[in-house]
């Protein structure tokens, strides 16, 4: 996927109206579940607002923009989304409304995905296999260790380590991925330019530099207010296969994130720890919860194949959906090395996965989600024993 504006519907329209409604996700989701696009819902009567339960204060600016008896709201709404558009439009950043078929597959299917997401990095993340690594602002030496390891194993695996860029065993494990060569995703409670704590300043620029990606569904300039950072945290479950929870106290948000994912049927893990370290009390508490208790990256690793399976699913179902996107995995099947390298040790005879594995000498998540993008390209077919490359790939 490119770096680019995604949307099916104008790009001025989705901002106009995120902007309007003061970025109000309950106030979104009413109106595109009546209006078929940002633009109809825009253009609608006030009292069709008014029937939908809008709050009055959406209405009254949805009104003024709309009657443009408000110089001031104009003024502003104006400005503000010359500046949108010139950011998303800069190099290396971009904006993916839900409407749009490169919307991530698993984030769309949760209960109140964003409708747009800020991009700044590489997007092709977004269609990677993700895990979530999360936990304490104040980790343990222990803790902080773990996480670091934790990380750079599974990134070494093949999979993308998202969190959320906080200090401490988040931002452990961006770095641990980053120092392991692998990937990283930040999804942010502030706005995509705006990367907080400002401590973590230098690890954002290296997450965007050494092809990671930074994420936010709040508009570029959103400052860090606290009723942002417990919203994100469904984001960085939904983008994720699972979530893994290092060290977490009883009221930690990294307990909104392991109970959101859990909600989205994902997969929850949690490091045990001693009863005497009070950050260790959470990952207690989920596993008697029913999270998994794990002490080692291959006991996650055996639990993520059905979950990559669902990861295939719902890109299939988007490809059903709209038929260009074959295509554009196509393009991209042609230029990735990796991908490549896959499809080259398929012959018009099937292969096992495993055996896949063991010609590439690639990571197993790795050559999963390959076989899963060649798939869905048309270039390979998944046939009894494996898979085969289709004549012509």
């Amino acid at each position: 996927m490119p770096m680019q504006i995604l949307t099916s519907a104008p790009a001025a329209d989705w901002l106009r109206l995120w902007r309007l409604v003061q970025q109000s996700l309950a106030s979104t989701r009413r109106l595109l579940q009546q209006f078929p696009t940002p633009g109809a819902a825009l253009a609608a009567a006030p009292m069709l607002w008014r029937e939908l339960g809008l709050p009055p204060a959406s209405i009254e600016r949805l009104a003024a923009w709309q009657y443009g008896d408000d110089p001031a709201l104009c003024r502003e709404l104006g400005e503000g989304l010359a500046a949108d558009l010139a950011w998303c439009e800069a190099p290396g950043q971009g904006l993916v409304a839900i409407d749009h078929p490169d919307y991530p597959a698993l984030l769309r299917e949760i209960e109140d995905p964003p409708p747009l997401l800020f991009l700044k990095g590489d997007p092709l993340l977004l269609d990677l296999p993700q895990l979530a690594l999360v936990g304490t602002r104040h980790p343990s030496l222990t803790g902080r260790a773990d996480a670091e390891a934790f990380a750079g194993e599974l990134a070494r695996a093949g999979l993308v380590i998202t969190s959320g860029l906080a200090r401490g065993v988040d931002a452990a494990a961006h770095a641990g991925a980053l120092r392991a060569g692998g990937r990283t995703l930040a999804v942010l409670g502030t706005g995509v330019d705006r990367p907080y704590p400002r401590e973590n300043s230098r690890l954002f620029q290296n997450i965007v530099h050494e092809g990671g990606l930074v994420v936010s569904e709040f508009l570029p300039g959103e400052p860090p207010l606290a009723r942002n950072f417990p919203r994100r945290n469904r984001i960085i479950s939904g983008l994720s296969l699972g979530v893994l929870v290092v060290e977490a106290a009883p009221e930690s948000g990294s307990l909104i994130t392991a109970r959101k994912a859990g909600e989205q049927g994902r997969m929850v893990w949690a490091l045990p720890g001693s009863r005497h370290n009070v950050q260790a009390q959470g990952c207690i508490t989920l596993i008697r919860e029913g999270a998994s208790a794990v002490t080692t990256v291959p006991q996650i690793l055996a639990d993520l194949p059905p979950m990559l399976g669902l990861l295939q699913g719902h890109l299939l179902a988007a490809t059903v959906q709209d038929g260009k996107a074959a295509g554009r995995a196509a393009a991209g099947a042609a230029l990735e090395p990796g991908l490549r390298l896959v499809l080259e040790a398929l012959g018009e005879e099937p292969r096992h996965p495993d055996m896949v594995i063991d010609v590439t000498g690639q990571p197993a998540p790795l050559v999963l989600q390959a076989l899963s993008r060649l798939e869905i390209a048309g270039l390979i077919a998944a046939v009894p024993g494996g898979y085969a490359r289709r004549p012509g790939a």
